[in-house]
C-alpha cells in the first residue's frame, strides 16, 4: 500500500527532506556522566533515515538536570560529544540532527545538580524522581529574580551555539511536559507578578524572549520549539490553554522558525489542539500524537494529506526500528520496543534492534 503524502519530499526555505517521518525526542539515560560517546552516535547514525532527528532532552545549564545520563551542552566536552553524534549521523543518511535543549526546572534535583531547582515560582511538583540511589520527592524550586532570567535564556542561546558548532542543524526549545519553559508559560506553575507572570501576556513573555535570543544567534531556520497545550505530565495544570497558545503562536508567527512541534494533547484540553496550531502559525507544523500512542502509516498520511501537519514524529516505533521510514513504506512488520530497556543503559534495546537488512 502506497502513502504518496507521507513519503512525499517536503521543502520550507532552507530545510529540504525527501519524507515526513521525524524521529522524536526520547529520554534514554545513556550519555553516561551527561556527556555524548560513541554508543550515543552509534544510536543516532542508525536512526539518520529520519527526516529530522530531534534528539534527547539535553539540558542547556548544570542546574537544568533532572534524570541519570541525560546529555548536557554547556561544556567544551558535552559539545565535543554532540560533534560525535553529528559527524556519525552525517555519515550515515541525510536526515537533520536537531538537538531538543530541555531545562528542567522544577522537576531537576538537587542529587544531580548539587543546589536547588529553579523555577518561575516556589511551587513543587507533586511526585518523585528516581536517583541511583532510589526514589526521591521533587524539591521545592527557588524562584528565579527577575534579573536572574538573563542567565537562564542566555544558557539556551549559548547551547544553540554550541549545538550548531558541533554539527547540529538546529535545536528544539523543549516548552512542553512540564518543564522550565513550560512551567512558565502554565497558570499552576507561573504566579509571578513581575511581568512574567500574572496573565496569558506575562506567561508567555520569557518564552518569547529565549525564542527571539536564540533567533538571534543561530538564525529562525534552525530553531524549533515543542508545545504540549494543556499536558498534566511533571503535575502541570493550565487554566487557559487555548488563550496561552494563542498567544504564544501569534509571537511565533511573526518568525519563520525550523518548526513547531505539538503534542496532541486534544483529549486532554477538549479541543483540537492540531487544528489551532495550524491556524495560527503559518510555517512548518511537526505533530505528535503522545507518549504511549501514535498513528498508524494511514493516520499519519492522512494528517499530510488534509494539511494538517507537515512532519509526524515517532517515539517508540523509531526507538524499535531503526529504519522505520523504510519499514513503513515496505509496509514490513516492525520490532516491539521492550519497554523494560528504556531507561537502564548500555546497548540492550538501544542499538541491537535488527534493521530489515539484517533481520
Amino acid at each position: 500500500m502506497s502513502y504518496p503524502n507521507l513519503f512525499s519530499p517536503y521543502t520550507h526555505g532552507d530545510l529540504s527532506v525527501p519524507h515526513r517521518i521525524a524521529l522524536a525526542p526520547l529520554t534514554r539515560n545513556r550519555a553516561v556522566g551527561t556527556v555524548p560517546g560513541p554508543l550515543n552516535a552509534e544510536y543516532y547514525a542508525q536512526r539518520a533515515s529520519a527526516a529530522i532527528l530531534v534528539t534527547e532532552g539535553t539540558q542547556p545549564a548544570a542546574d537544568g538536570q533532572g534524570y541519570l545520563d541525560t546529555p548536557g551542552l554547556h561544556s567544551d566536552e558535552q559539545q565535543a560529544g554532540w560533534k560525535l553524534v553529528a559527524d556519525a549521523v552525517a555519515e550515515a543518511g541525510d536526515g537533520k540532527l536537531v538537538v531538543q535543549l530541555m531545562h528542567c526546572g522544577r522537576v531537576a534535583h538537587s542529587f544531580y545538580t548539587g543546589e536547588q531547582p529553579v523555577a518561575p515560582s516556589a511551587i513543587a511538583a507533586a511526585g518523585e524522581v528516581f536517583t541511583p540511589e532510589g526514589m526521591k520527592p521533587y524539591e521545592e524550586p527557588r524562584e528565579l529574580p527577575t534579573d536572574e532570567l538573563a542567565r537562564i535564556r542566555d544558557a539556551y542561546v549559548d547551547a544553540a551555539r554550541r549545538a550548531r558548532a558541533a554539527g547540529a542543524y538546529g535545536v528544539e526549545l523543549h516548552a512542553a511536559n512540564g518543564y522550565l519553559l513550560h512551567q512558565f508559560l502554565a497558570s499552576g506553575t507561573n504566579q509571578r507578578t513581575d511581568g512574567y507572570g500574572t496573565d496569558v501576556a506575562g506567561r508567555v513573555r520569557f518564552v518569547v524572549e529565549v525564542v527571539k535570543a536564540v533567533v538571534a544567534e543561530i538564525g529562525e531556520r534552525h530553531v524549533g520549539i515543542r508545545v504540549s497545550p494543556g499536558h498534566q505530565f511533571n503535575d502541570m495544570s493550565e487554566a487557559d490553554a487555548r488563550e496561552t497558545y494563542d498567544a504564544l503562536y501569534a509571537e511565533l508567527a511573526a518568525l519563520d522558525l525550523l518548526y513547531v512541534h505539538v503534542l496532541d494533547t486534544s483529549s486532554i484540553v477538549g479541543y483540537d489542539v492540531l487544528e489551532q496550531a495550524r491556524k495560527a502559525y503559518p510555517g512548518t507544523l511537526m505533530v505528535n500524537e503522545g507518549f504511549t500512542q501514535e498513528w498508524d502509516v494511514d493516520g499519519a498520511d492522512a494528517l499530510i494529506a488534509d494539511g494538517k501537519a507537515d512532519l509526524v514524529a515517532y517515539g517508540r516505533r523509531f526507538l524499535a526500528n531503526p529504519d522505520l521510514p523504510a519499514r513503513l513504506e515496505a509496509g514490513a512488520e516492525l520490532n516491539e520496543p521492550d519497554d523494560s530497556t528504556f531507561y537502564q543503559g548500555g546497548p540492550k534495546g538501544y542499538t541491537d534492534y535488527p534493521t530489515l537488512a539484517n533481520a
